[in-house]
C-alpha cells in the first residue's frame, strides 16, 4: 500500500501480505498521523475492492468523516489520472524489473529500500525522467 504527498514529494508505503479493508484502515490512520488533524486531506484512490467497500462496510468512510479526510475515487478504468501512478512506474523501474527474489520479505525490502532512496533523492534527474515520461502517457478512451 502507498501514498503520495503532493504537498512533500515524498512517497509512503507499507508492505502486507494481504490487502483488506483491516490493512487498508491502518495504513490510511498512519497517513492522516502525517499531517495536524486540523488540516483537511483528501486521499485519492482507484477502484480497488477495499477501497470501494465503504457502502457494505462502513468502517473506512465512518473513521475519514471523524478524521478530517476526504475520500476521493478515481473513475472506473481511469486509475492512470490518480497522481501515485507514476510513482509507481519509478518503482517497478528502479527496483523489481529484472529481480526474482526469492522471497516476498526480500521484495518488500527492496521496496522500503527504494521508497526511502527515493524521498532523500526527489531532484535525482533519472528519477524525475521515469516519472515525467509516466505522466505523459496518454491512455486510450474506453467506452
Amino acid at each position: 500500500m502507498a501514498a503520495y504527498d503532493l504537498s512533500t514529494d515524498k512517497l509512503y508505503g507499507h508492505v502486507k501480505a494481504h490487502k483488506r479493508r483491516g490493512e487498508f484502515l491502518t495504513f490510511v490512520r498512519y497517513v492522516r498521523s502525517l499531517h495536524p488533524m486540523t488540516q483537511r486531506i483528501a486521499i485519492v484512490m482507484d477502484n480497488y475492492g477495499p477501497h470501494r467497500s465503504t457502502k457494505v462496510d462502513t468502517r473506512v468512510g465512518d473513521w475519514a468523516a471523524a478524521n478530517n479526510v476526504e475520500l476521493a475515487y478515481t473513475p472506473f478504468y481511469s486509475s492512470w489520472l490518480n497522481r501515485i501512478e507514476p510513482q509507481f512506474t519509478a518503482l517497478r523501474y528502479f527496483a523489481l524489473n529484472g529481480t526474482d527474489h526469492p522471497s516476498h520479505q526480500e521484495q518488500g525490502s527492496m521496496i522500503r529500500r527504494f521508497i526511502l532512496w527515493r524521498n532523500h533523492h526527489t531532484t535525482d534527474p533519472k528519477l524525475r525522467k521515469v516519472i515525467r515520461s509516466a505522466s505523459l502517457i496518454k491512455r486510450a478512451k474506453v467506452a
